[in-house]
């Protein structure tokens, strides 16, 4: 399994506008964060999770050339505002593409990108997506898959499991049943916002602390804001835990 992060940036992206902070005018390419965004490559299959608004960049970036299936977390902006860049591959494979989320989700989907789910006139192309609703584990594409439910706030969201790997952005909140669904793993990618408190997302110490319940091997944080910067961050963390950055790809036996 090969994983690659797309983006690892919270909703404004880093450099943010209009901040002149240590980290917005940091040289680090890693202190440089898109929208959050992540692919997993496994057993011939392309596996996208979340679209934000700088897919096609991110895309671009990696030379991903196909996406076999498209798992949604949830549907705030910074996570499906690059959706309409996904009919590229519709042409490729002159198939539609297959699209996972819970029911929240997907109603927000057919009402943001209404144009899709409507007859239009022809000309200038739109995706060609099935929707289709979570609510248990299932196969993408052939690949086994857990959907684990969190809390962002008091929304409720989705992580997701293949094999040994869990991705679990913006979240504040993991009932038991959902940590159960978390042990056990090599790699766990954690959405952490910054040090300070903040009402739908996990701060830095909640994020060790979680780790060192679910004691996963090697653990990744996402979603970062420009309150943290890569490398004076990272020199605090425990062992084997880590902020990602974007192309940070990892390969999971």
């Amino acid at each position: 399994m090969k994983i690659t992060f797309l983006g690892t940036g919270t909703s404004h992206g880093v450099p943010v506008i209009a901040c002149d902070c240590e980290v917005c005018k940091s040289t680090d390419p890693k202190n440089m964060r898109t929208r959050c965004s992540c692919l997993i490559e496994v057993s011939g299959k392309s596996i996208l999770i979340d679209t934000p608004p700088e897919l096609r960049i991110q895309l671009l970036r990696e030379n991903v050339r196909h996406i076999d299936s498209l798992l949604f977390t949830h549907a705030h902006a910074d996570h499906i505002f690059g959706l309409d860049d996904i009919r590229r591959f519709n042409e490729l494979s002159g198939t539609s593409i297959p699209i996972y989320g819970n029911s929240e989700t997907l109603i927000t989907l057919r009402k943001t990108f209404e144009y899709v789910f409507v007859p239009t006139q022809l000309g200038g192309g739109k995706p060609m997506l099935d929707l289709i609703e979570v609510g248990g584990p299932f196969e993408a594409s052939g690949v086994p898959v857990i959907p684990v439910p969190i809390y962002h706030g008091g929304i409720k969201i989705l992580g997701y499991r293949i094999g040994d790997f869990a991705y679990v952005t913006d979240c504040s909140r993991i009932a038991e049943h959902s940590m159960d669904m978390l042990r056990g793993l090599h790699t766990l990618v954690l959405g952490v916002i910054r040090h300070e408190p903040h009402e739908t997302h996990f701060t830095i110490s909640q994020g060790v602390c979680l780790i060192e319940k679910l004691k996963p091997c090697y653990a990744f944080f996402t979603h970062i804001t420009h309150k943290l910067d890569h490398e004076k961050t990272n020199a605090a963390l425990p062992n084997g835990v880590q902020l990602a950055y974007d192309g940070l790809q990892l390969e999971i036996n």
